[in-house]
């Protein structure tokens, strides 16, 4: 049962958010009862905790899941609830510190724990030129990477009940010869300004999508498959442009340009009414009229068309000389 008071305690708030969401509640039930039972050495089952935590952060909305995990605090009691948020008893801490790289390697060797750790290096490398120290200037991802360790072997968790330093449950003792590589890696978790600035953001209400990319809103498929085709056109048209006169009338050159693009037949019937209409062009310049340079550019149909007709013209006029002579 939640205390009553939780004047200034804004994880003691969080808390009593989570039970009254129906979702965080379950979750966060599940977790709690394999994280905190005991067998009989006094030992929790932490494979048991680790699988229910997981659950807790993937299927609880970031709402309530962060807002326990990452409340800002002002007072000691808020800062050690905050860290006592995953049961680190059971979850974080044990008999002994490994060293960090053979914590490293153990986590290599399950996929889950290997891809997320990835993802954490990723999501929350810090930049010091950027204005919010991360390099992907995105809080969201970073906190997003962030709890996706918790409930495998690279669990992080508050060092103390002072700062926002986190860090897995290692040290760099007996490192050797790879104590600056150890330390390195122990540093991204404990000394990280991405991370310690994407906590208190959330803390502090600051929207954790204000450093992501904003992207085009697409209301409607047609919209989506306008604009998909509109880009395919473009890269069309400059790897596969085809050269054309500018004396060339423009309706052919789009034409050939169709045919080219698909095996169907092409009607040139509409570019030849329109160049018969004698439309004119700015100058004042008929387009009616073809030149014989230009008749290489037109379509095959309008050269046979040409052909017809003129042999049609030749059998009239002997049919009329014949009937003359008769007469």
């Amino acid at each position: 049962v939640e205390p009553v008071l939780s004047k200034g305690n804004n994880c003691l708030d969080a808390a009593k958010a989570c039970n009254l969401n129906d979702t965080c509640k379950r979750f966060r039930s599940a977790y709690i009862t394999p994280c905190t039972s005991s067998t009989s050495n006094e030992i929790c089952n932490k494979r048991k905790c680790h699988k229910a935590l997981r659950l807790f952060f993937d299927k609880v909305p970031p709402k309530h899941s962060y807002g326990m995990l990452f409340c800002s605090c002002r007072d000691v009691a808020c800062t050690e609830r905050r860290r006592q948020t995953i049961v680190p008893v059971c979850s974080y801490e044990d008999r002994e510190k490994p060293n960090c790289l053979n914590l490293q390697e153990s986590c290599k060797k399950n996929y889950i724990c290997r891809s997320r750790l990835a993802d954490f290096f990723t999501n929350c490398q810090p930049e010091s030129r950027s204005v919010s120290s991360c390099l992907k200037e995105n809080y969201a991802d970073c906190l997003l990477a962030y709890s996706g360790l918790i409930g495998t072997v690279m669990t992080p968790n508050y060092i103390d009940s002072s700062s926002l330093s986190v860090a897995p449950w290692c040290d760099c003792s007996n490192s050797g010869n790879d104590i600056e590589e150890c330390r390195k890696f122990l540093n991204f978790f404990q000394d990280n300004i991405c991370l310690k600035n994407a906590i208190q953001a959330f803390g502090n209400g600051t929207d954790v999508n204000v450093w992501q990319p904003i992207l085009p809103v697409q209301t409607t498929t047609a919209t989506t498959t306008t604009a998909s085709r509109l880009k395919n056109t473009g890269s069309e048209t400059i790897n596969n442009e085809i050269p054309s006169h500018n004396d060339s009338p423009a309706c052919a050159n789009l034409q050939a340009q169709k045919k080219r693009k698909s095996n169907e037949s092409v009607d040139t019937e509409l570019c030849l009414n329109e160049n018969a209409l004698g439309k004119d062009n700015p100058a004042g310049v008929s387009t009616s009229h073809i030149s014989a340079e230009n008749s290489l550019a037109l379509p095959t149909s309008f050269c046979l068309s040409t052909q017809l007709t003129l042999m049609a013209l030749a059998l009239s006029l002997s049919l009329s000389l014949s009937s003359s002579v008769v007469l």
